[in-house]
């Protein structure tokens, strides 16, 4: 029978080269160039959706109050009163945990649904700007 001898031979190692993987480096770093600026919007895209969405909630749930009791609630019942009553399963918050602010009369309409943004204080820009179901288009409504 024969026998079959396996080589040692250190200079036939499997592997990368430096070369090979700065490569792959730097192909990855041009992947991320194109990915991470859509990546770090994302956020703000969802913040102003889940604003939106919680808004035509509250909304609809202050229209089927109307419905019922034949005026929308008072500021002092606040938007509790919709959990209370369970037209919402709970009174949602903003994206940055504040409850959304209620005005009856409204300023903008007959009922202000609203948050103060991420400074939770009136006014300012970008994400610390008021957003409310004033500002939503009419293709949003």
């Amino acid at each position: 029978m024969r026998q079959i001898i396996k080589s040692k031979n250190k200079n036939n190692l499997n592997g990368f080269s430096l070369l090979e993987l700065l490569v792959v480096l730097a192909i990855i770093g041009i992947i991320l160039s194109f990915v991470v600026p859509n990546v770090i919007n994302r956020p703000d895209e969802a913040r102003n959706a889940k604003l939106l969405n919680d808004i035509k909630v509250i909304e609809a749930a202050l229209g089927l109050y109307k419905l019922d009791y034949g005026n929308y609630p008072s500021e002092n019942e606040n938007l509790i009163i919709l959990s209370e009553k369970k037209y919402i399963s709970g009174v949602p918050v903003d994206p940055w945990k504040n409850p959304y602010k209620y005005r009856n009369p409204g300023k903008y309409g007959d009922i202000d649904v609203f948050s103060l943004g991420a400074d939770n204080e009136e006014g300012g820009k970008g994400q610390d700007s008021d957003f409310g179901n004033w500002t939503l288009t009419s293709a949003e409504k």
